[in-house]
């Protein structure tokens, strides 16, 4: 193995760790040597990782579930995320909140709740899973897209703030990626995606798990408060 990736010793937590490309993030890091454990709205039967029930919209669960761990987290992947899709004149107050709420507000709760031990530490890697949907819009998603904007800030803005401690602080802005829940969607909206994509093809959850280890990995310690896409081309 490349030395630069080696994630030996390195403890790493990753958000919606259960499935999709939470889950694929989850493993890389663990193939390049990190003790991995996971939060998740909801713990699968078999997982070659811990992974423990946290809601982490919610400050104190948040806080419960890192007092699970044996050592805090060197390395961090907001990755937990949920779509409410409405168009804006029929979207419900619940519908804006509860994203919000989860896909920025919780990784506002997880830094917050990680970043004190890294500063200890002087060492620290955090990267957030956005959307390319953040940087352009998208039709019948201003809840998905406002929260993954500001996830954008939160970034750049936790950037300039950790710099100085030794922590860089990035984010992977993906297009449509192949997971299971993609593949439900209808195929309409799925070639509308492949139609866009200058690559004639889509991402798949190994796509932007290997985009993470690389901003996780030595191989990337002199970048911070940038977005990485793995579209395909679809922003173009």
């Amino acid at each position: 193995m490349n030395q630069s990736f080696d994630l030996t010793g390195r403890v790493a937590l990753v958000t919606g760790a259960a499935r999709g490309i939470g889950r694929a993030i989850a493993t890389a890091l663990a193939a390049a040597g990190a003790t991995v454990c996971g939060f998740d709205r909801d713990t699968p039967a078999t997982s070659p990782f811990p992974v423990y029930a946290v809601d982490i919209a919610d400050p104190a669960s948040v806080a419960a579930g890192l007092a699970r761990l044996t050592q805090p987290p060197a390395l961090l992947v907001n990755n937990a995320g949920i779509t409410r899709d409405r168009t804006l004149v029929k979207m419900s107050d619940e519908d804006w909140l509860a994203v919000l709420q989860v896909n920025l507000t919780g990784a506002f709760n997880l830094i917050r709740a990680c970043a004190p031990a890294m500063i200890e530490a002087g060492y620290g890697r955090i990267v957030s899973v956005t959307s390319i949907n953040g940087l352009r819009g998208k039709f019948g998603q201003a809840n998905y897209t406002a929260a993954k904007a500001g996830l954008i800030g939160l970034t750049k803005t936790a950037a300039r703030e950790l710099g100085p401690k030794g922590i860089t602080v990035n984010a992977v802005a993906p297009g449509m990626v192949l997971t299971e829940m993609a593949l439900q969607v209808p195929e309409a909206i799925r070639a509308n995606a492949l139609a866009e994509a200058a690559l004639r093809r889509l991402a798949e959850p190994a796509d932007v798990a290997n985009a993470v280890l690389f901003l996780l990995s030595d191989a990337a310690r002199m970048i911070t408060g940038e977005v990485l896409r793995v579209d395909a081309g679809q922003y173009l």
